[in-house]
């Protein structure tokens, strides 16, 4: 036996793997403890491109790193999820069993092209869409599956609309001059997916929002005629719950209306914002979402799980279906006793690990319940924030939130340039490490942007927020 192979082979001892995971699992813990607590530890790594490059040589040499050190090492140059001073994008702190959990999906590698080769990860995937579509509102009669991420559940929900509502396009081509109407706020995932499908630029139609940047209802009809007149076809309308760059949900039931009336496919991007369907405070915000046609749900947003698992759900489990056409791989298919209803016919991947077993694991141990409290509690200390940011005479919001998610400025000084004072102050934070905030261009200006997602986040850290950001900006 040559000597690479048996290297190989004695990386497979359980004794090996055990004393490692020991010792990884204690180095993870000790930060896991640090982290929340929010010990004198940077929220941000504090290094540049240039110096991470170094440390991380492209130069690979048997015994020239131990694994211990490469996760030292892998966690000081990182950012701080679990630090309740990280308010930045809309990623969670995992939650330490979903960590495990997939740990365990890694380990058994089962992929999820057809159910033979995953059964469990199969069947878990399935009570997930059956429990989130029941949680949407939907009947027996819904379907869908879980994909890596919300950009390609957008797509693959829109290539099902395109199915449904613009004759056999995956067969016979794509009629010319399709396009989609959407929120001038949508997420440029959506935008993107209407070029991916082959309707151009003029494919995406956008419409005008109102002062809180919610989608006009009252403007769906003019952009429709606008795109009519334009010698294009509109098959679909893709509402925001919540909107990426403000947190603020679409007026859900209104746009179903217009759609029912003019026989469109309803979309909701969902992403962020589905979770608030666990609640009781904030379910209204999502009214009507049980009309939508699809619908994408994030769950590595509001259900703290690790990246990427979405839910892409269908209100017509057939509809659905249509996203993409059936392939030939008899070395999958022909012998699966329930090959049409096998998941990898239904979605992008083929290949695909049990994304749903972190989930299910959670939702096992702490139940329903406990995920709704999270999501009620992140959206109440929103709101708490605006109060806070409302109070003072030297920051204004851009709109009250809905969500999570809330955007201000600094106005110390009106003879300052605004933009750049945001600007400048969020890089000093970010750079010293003390919070991660991002910032977001509004039609007003430059707004500084957090998304409360850490449920360890207090108002007194917000408000150490907002004394940082005074400091930083003079």
């Amino acid at each position: 036996m040559s000597s690479s192979v048996s290297t190989i082979r004695a990386a497979f001892d359980a004794d090996q793997f055990r004393a490692l995971g020991h010792k990884l699992v204690d180095r993870l813990a000790g930060y896991l403890g640090a982290a929340t607590g929010g010990a004198k530890m940077p929220v941000m790594p504090g290094v540049s491109n240039e110096q991470l490059n170094a440390a991380w040589s492209s130069r690979f040499q048997r015994g020239a790193g131990r694994f211990d050190e490469l996760v030292a090492r892998m966690v000081a140059g990182s950012n701080h999820l679990h630090h309740p001073r990280y308010v930045g994008h809309q990623v969670p702190p995992t939650l330490p069993v979903a960590a495990l959990a997939e740990l365990t999906v890694a380990l058994l590698n089962n992929s999820l092209a057809v159910s033979e080769m995953g059964p469990s990860g199969a069947a878990i995937e399935r009570s997930l869409i059956e429990w989130m579509t029941g949680a949407v509102g939907w009947g027996a009669g819904a379907g869908g599956v879980l994909t890596s991420g919300g950009a390609l559940g957008n797509l693959t929900a829109l290539l099902a609309a395109r199915q449904a509502k613009a004759g056999d396009s995956w067969n016979d081509g794509t009629a010319p001059r399709l396009a989609i109407l959407a929120s001038e706020q949508a997420h440029y995932s959506v935008e993107r997916a209407v070029r991916v499908m082959g309707f151009g630029r003029h494919g995406f139609v956008p419409v005008p929002v109102d002062e809180t940047f919610r989608l006009r209802a009252s403007a769906l009809e003019e952009s429709y005629r606008a795109a009519t007149r334009a010698g294009l076809t509109v098959i679909a309308v893709s509402a925001s719950a919540c909107s990426t760059a403000t947190g603020t949900y679409d007026p859900l039931e209104e746009i179903a209306e217009f759609c029912a009336a003019q026989g469109l496919w309803l979309h909701v991007d969902a992403a962020h914002g589905a979770s608030a369907l666990l609640t009781k405070r904030y379910r209204g915000l999502l009214k009507g979402i049980d009309r939508a046609d699809s619908l994408v749900w994030d769950a590595h947003k509001m259900m703290l799980m690790p990246l990427l698992v979405t839910g892409v759900l269908f209100k017509d489990r057939a509809a659905g279906a249509g996203a993409f056409a059936s392939p030939r791989a008899s070395y999958l298919y022909e012998d699966a006793p329930d090959a049409a209803d096998e998941i990898s016919r239904r979605a992008f991947e083929c290949s695909k690990p049990a994304l749903g077993f972190p989930l299910y694991a959670a939702l096992s141990l702490y139940g329903v319940d406990a995920f709704g409290q999270y999501v009620a509690g992140t959206y109440d200390l929103g709101r708490r924030f605006a109060e806070m940011i409302a109070a003072t005479d030297d920051f204004e919001l851009a709109v009250h939130p809905d969500a999570n998610i809330v955007c201000f400025r600094y106005t110390g000084g009106r003879g300052k340039d605004l933009d750049a004072v945001q600007a400048r102050a969020r890089k000093r934070i970010v750079g010293e490490g003390a919070f991660y905030l991002v910032q977001v261009r509004l039609p007003a200006g430059l707004f500084l942007r957090t998304t409360i997602i850490n449920p360890f986040t207090s108002e007194e850290d917000l408000a150490g927020l907002l004394t940082a950001v005074r400091e930083a900006a003079a």
